[in-house]
């Protein structure tokens, strides 16, 4: 095992000792993730917009998320396959033409005003994510020593965290500020979304242009080499690591949900005036992100994800036992502590897979479905129960995720 390790780190040393080649693709990973932020984020505001357009309930209502995240379930183990043959650069540019199209979609949708037709659409834009998402987390991990990949991973969706902080913001000034005529008409959605599809096709042809480093996936890891092949669901890190992206990505799309109705509720405001408050959640994560950037470079990954899950928790706790600015600002903070999950629990579960790395991308972007399955269960639970309760469930969430961050991570085929 000693050898092993040894031939890694020549290995490591051997191509990373040209960082700076990888810059040009840092920044392509930026813009993406900013970009997928956003257009993620923008559901947050099309839930409210929807729910009061179609006079819909809770459950109704969260089927945006239900059909957006259901992608994830149908489209990425096919879409790590075609990655597999086409590479990372070509999986992206693809990834962001077919979103194109999908948000090219809501001009027909608008016109027609049917629900039905702008859940279709929403469902084609996020088959594009999908192949944004799995080619974009593997190349990001695989770009540089795998000791740092969290800290890199973070990096590059700290500036995602951006577009999530944006997007509440442009939707409330574009499109909830017209909710009153929302009711008969969703012309406010068309404008918004044809400027977001022509700024995904100029994406997609720079990065098309663009001289990217080719690193296939099992570059980083000469064990594939030493050890015979296995099944990638051998790895313990990432069978506890799919169910644990399956739960952070249910309880951070699950809180973003509803977040603006949550405080419309709890504070007597309007949905316009209370989906200001889900841009400080979106952005308290681009604060953690880049403070996670640093922090994860000298402390270990397992640790930080451990105080992580238990600090959402007890915030979770404190904001459904309190009301008014405590109740909302306390839901707010747990953004702040989703910041660096993904990036830890992605980088964890693929930590030491070699060549099953992008295979592994696949599951664990399957496992996004629960940014699906959570909202739905949650607006069940809303319409049945109480805000209380409901949110009972992305807590039971967080005590998983705890778990995963103190023993889940080990597999003896980790990587130092």
């Amino acid at each position: 095992m000693a050898s092993i390790i040894l031939q890694t780190d020549v290995v490591e040393e051997r191509l990373y000792k040209k960082q700076s080649s990888y810059t040009p693709a840092l920044v392509v990973l930026g813009v993406l993730y900013f970009m997928m932020g956003l257009i993620t984020c923008l559901n947050d505001t099309l839930v409210p917009f929807f729910k009061k357009g179609f006079t819909l309930s809770y459950t109704q209502s969260s089927l945006v998320q239900f059909y957006f995240f259901l992608t994830y379930a149908v489209m990425s183990i096919p879409a790590g396959k075609l990655i597999e043959k086409i590479g990372y650069k070509k999986g992206m540019v693809l990834g962001f033409c077919i979103s194109a199209f999908g948000a090219i979609l809501f001009y027909p949708a608008s016109i027609f005003h049917v629900y039905a037709l702008f859940l279709a659409a929403l469902f084609i834009v996020a088959v594009g994510i999908v192949m944004l998402q799995v080619a974009a987390n593997p190349y990001v991990t695989i770009l540089g020593p795998a000791k740092t990949a969290s800290s890199r991973l973070a990096m590059v969706q700290g500036v995602g965290s951006m577009g999530t902080t944006v997007a509440p913001v442009l939707g409330a000034y574009f499109i909830l500020s017209r909710l009153d005529t929302s009711a008969t008409s969703s012309e406010a959605l068309r404008y918004p979304y044809l400027v977001i599809a022509a700024i995904l096709i100029v994406i997609a042809f720079v990065v098309s242009k663009l001289s990217l480093p080719t690193i296939t996936p099992s570059a980083n890891n000469l064990r594939d080499v030493e050890e015979p092949t296995k099944s990638v669901f051998t790895f313990r890190n990432l069978n506890y690591g799919a169910i644990a992206i399956f739960l952070y990505v249910g309880a951070e799309v699950s809180i973003g949900t509803f977040m603006t109705n949550y405080v419309s509720d709890v504070l007597k405001l309007s949905v316009t005036e209370a989906n200001s408050y889900v841009a400080f959640y979106w952005g308290s994560m681009v604060v953690g992100r880049l403070l996670g950037t640093f922090i994860l470079k000298t402390v270990r990954p397992g640790f930080v994800l451990a105080i992580c899950a238990s600090v959402a928790a007890i915030l979770i706790l404190v904001s459904v036992n309190n009301t008014g600015l405590v109740a909302v600002w306390s839901m707010i903070a747990i953004g702040l502590f989703n910041s660096v999950m993904f990036a830890i629990i992605f980088s964890l579960s693929v930590n030491g897979l070699g060549k099953n790395t992008t295979r592994a991308s696949g599951i664990l972007s399957t496992a996004i479905v629960g940014g699906a399955i959570m909202p739905f269960l949650q607006g069940v639970l809303i319409d049945h129960f109480t805000w209380a309760i409901a949110f009972m469930l992305p807590l039971l969430s967080y005590l998983f995720i705890l778990f995963y961050g103190l023993n889940g991570y080990r597999s003896k085929y980790n990587l130092k």
